[in-house]
């Protein structure tokens, strides 16, 4: 599908960005609680490499059967080897990046919500941004973005801090932000100010 023709047949799209562990998902629960279509490109980026599908067929070529466990894809092993080498991480992206984004949209076309929320760790890092109208970035200070993903997903210090390195720094985030909002308080006062946003974006829609 050509994306000129895309962006005629999509609702208005809101997309979410943060880095890990900044609470994307307590955001879009928010907006899908209010019957808002919610496209995560993370689950994209799963059903891509299910069983059977070519780029599954792609990673298991360049690094063999022990990539595969049950014949699904390792992601702990994958995430291991992509970090450690660069060169290995953009092939990886240039394999599953254009892949990702022709499910994203076909996802985004079948929404019959007032808007569309599309959340992607990599909105900015890649040309998803390209497939929103406003970008709302999730943003906490880095000290929290560390100790949640390291309590959520028994991950070392180091391993966390390689992640955010790899991602887009938070200050350049910041500044390529349509709406921003503020996740370092409590779930009651980020509802406060997605409410707010919820609004203005039907509003805009």
């Amino acid at each position: 599908m050509k994306i000129e023709l895309f962006q005629h047949n999509r609702p208005f799209t809101v997309g979410v960005t943060g880095g890990i562990g900044s609470g994307k998902t307590a955001v879009t629960n928010f907006f899908a609680s209010k019957d808002i279509t919610v496209v995560d490109a993370d689950i994209a980026a799963r059903v891509v490499v299910e069983p059977g599908k070519p780029a599954l067929a792609g990673i298991a070529q360049r690094y063999g059967p022990d990539i595969l466990v049950n014949d699904n894809l390792d992601r702990r092993k994958l995430r291991t080897i992509i970090f450690d080498d660069a060169d290995e991480r953009k092939w990886l992206e240039r394999l599953l990046h254009p892949i990702i984004r022709e499910q994203i949209v076909h996802e985004l076309s079948s929404a019959e919500s007032s808007y569309a929320v599309l959340v992607s760790p990599l909105m900015l890092e890649t040309n998803q941004h390209e497939l929103v109208d406003r970008v709302l970035v999730v943003d906490v200070p880095e000290s929290i973005q560390i100790e949640r993903t390291m309590a959520r997903d028994q991950m070392t210090e180091e391993q966390t801090r390689q992640i955010l390195n790899s991602q887009i720094q938070r200050e350049q985030r910041v500044a390529k932000a349509d709406d921003i909002v503020d996740n370092s308080g409590s779930l009651d006062q980020l509802h406060h100010s997605l409410e707010k946003l919820h609004q203005f974006y039907l509003s805009l829609a």
